[in-house]
């Protein structure tokens, strides 16, 4: 069998048979296979598309690549009886997505251990991992042993794909990000439930994102990305709900690596914008339900809610941060986060109501400002970004910032100040908010 033989046969519509799959995905992550010729596959299954049976085939080859953890000596028993789960919450990528800052250590403080290992930019949208190294020393490297470790000892661990898990979805992720192959719904959900599955988590919420913002761009595709998802977990018997959630204008307000930490700080202490608390909160509940710590949704929102105001999930997340090597102190006092040189508000530039945000053009101006990569393996500045301080169906006046642009170097700036007013519509009419979620889906 050769590499080459396999990308013809995709590439001239041929389904690919389980063999063939295994052997690509493996010489590839045995460096056997170079790039060019895994972008040419990428490109052929991107165009001619999968079907179920290889989009599962390519799920399980690239989840057995590496090692499979196992998390089942973590799972532990209620007062009432009743099985509580390892969870784990995985976004499909959005503009101004830091939930799982705040989502991780609220469900641990709820008493649910937390398993989640997360990735980082994908073309205009954010990656945690990203975020997360804006904290100094903030380790997103965490072996095997220490993911478990950690697990056991603080009941969450926050970090990055490591080499030992999924390596093969590691190597095709960063590939995608830069050959156009990244709005693919079986290459998404081949990459998002490889490290799942991998994880050993049991029970999963996935976020899928609608909009201008997300990959997915209809509800057709959204409501198509969920359903294999959620049909893939139960496939490899994990419990897994599925919720789609707008991303027609960025998540909260900040947009920007360094600067969502600081939001989502400010969330944990019982700040932070309403929308962003509200979705953290929404599916926080449906986690807390999935892991069987609460049955009723409204008893489930009720447990996240005095959880956040308690200041329970804040200090667990200091103690993630602690755990994983990070500077404790940066995060009591955000102004030791990474800090852009200049920092520029933008007035509206008439009054009216906000028609519309384009979140891409948000997400493209930050990469632009060097918050995001345009080549693989490249470096990012933590400290620049976009806070956009108006909500769809907002009214606001003529002269009032309308955002703020944090950056270090002036020609990038104008750059991005012209591509977020352009990405800005008003309208002399009212306007009706954007909804935060649209469907639940389960099967």
């Amino acid at each position: 069998m050769q590499a080459l033989d396999v990308i013809a046969k995709k590439r001239d519509g041929g389904e690919l048979s389980k063999e063939e799959i295994e052997f690509f995905v493996q010489r590839y992550t045995d460096d056997r296979i170079p790039d060019y010729q895994a972008a040419a596959w990428l490109m052929a299954l991107f165009l001619e598309g999968m079907t179920d049976r290889e989009t599962r085939d390519l799920t399980m080859a690239m989840a057995h690549s590496g090692d499979m953890l196992d998390l089942s000596d973590l799972v532990r028993s209620t007062e009432s009886g009743r099985k509580l789960l390892v969870v784990d919450k995985h976004s499909t990528g959005g503009v101004g997505d830091k939930v799982s800052l705040v989502l991780a250590p609220l469900i641990a403080a709820c008493g649910v251990p937390v398993a989640k290992m997360t990735g980082r930019g994908l073309g205009f949208t954010g990656g945690t991992v990203d975020k997360l190294e804006s904290i100094p020393g903030y380790r997103t490297d965490l072996g095997v042993d220490a993911f478990k470790a950690q697990v056991e000892q603080i009941g969450v661990v926050l970090t990055g794909q490591t080499a030992d898990l999924a390596p093969a979805d590691q190597k095709l992720y960063a590939l995608r990000d830069v050959t156009a192959t990244v709005e693919s719904i079986p290459l998404i959900v081949s990459s998002i439930m490889s490290k799942k599955l991998a994880a050993g988590a049991d029970a999963i919420v996935l976020d899928v994102k609608i909009g201008k913002g997300a990959f997915m761009k209809t509800m057709e595709d959204a409501e198509a990305l969920a359903h294999g998802l959620v049909r893939l977990g139960k496939q490899a018997d994990r419990k897994v709900v599925a919720l789609i959630s707008d991303m027609n204008q960025p998540l909260g307000r900040a947009v920007g690596n360094a600067l969502e930490v600081r939001e989502a700080i400010d969330t944990l202490r019982g700040g932070g914008p309403q929308d962003f608390r509200d979705h953290v909160l929404t599916v926080a509940a449906e986690i807390l339900r999935l892991s069987g710590r609460v049955a009723e949704r409204d008893a489930a929102l009720t447990l996240a809610l005095d959880t956040l105001s308690s200041g329970a999930a804040w200090q667990k997340f200091r103690d993630l941060v602690e755990a994983q090597g990070g500077d404790v102190s940066a995060v009591d006092n955000p102004d030791e986060l990474p800090q852009a040189s200049m920092v520029k508000p933008i007035e509206a530039p008439r009054s009216g109501y906000v028609r519309s945000i384009e979140a891409a053009e948000i997400g493209l101006a930050v990469v632009g400002l060097g918050g995001g990569r345009e080549e693989k393996g490249q470096p990012i500045d933590h400290s620049v970004g976009v806070v956009v301080h108006h909500k769809v169906g907002d009214l606001i006046q003529k002269g009032t910032p309308l955002f703020t642009i944090h950056a270090n170097d002036e020609k990038k700036l104008e750059e991005a100040r012209d591509r977020v007013l352009a990405a800005h519509r008003f309208s002399d009419q009212p306007v009706q908010p954007l909804p935060l979620f649209y469907q639940r889906i389960t099967e």
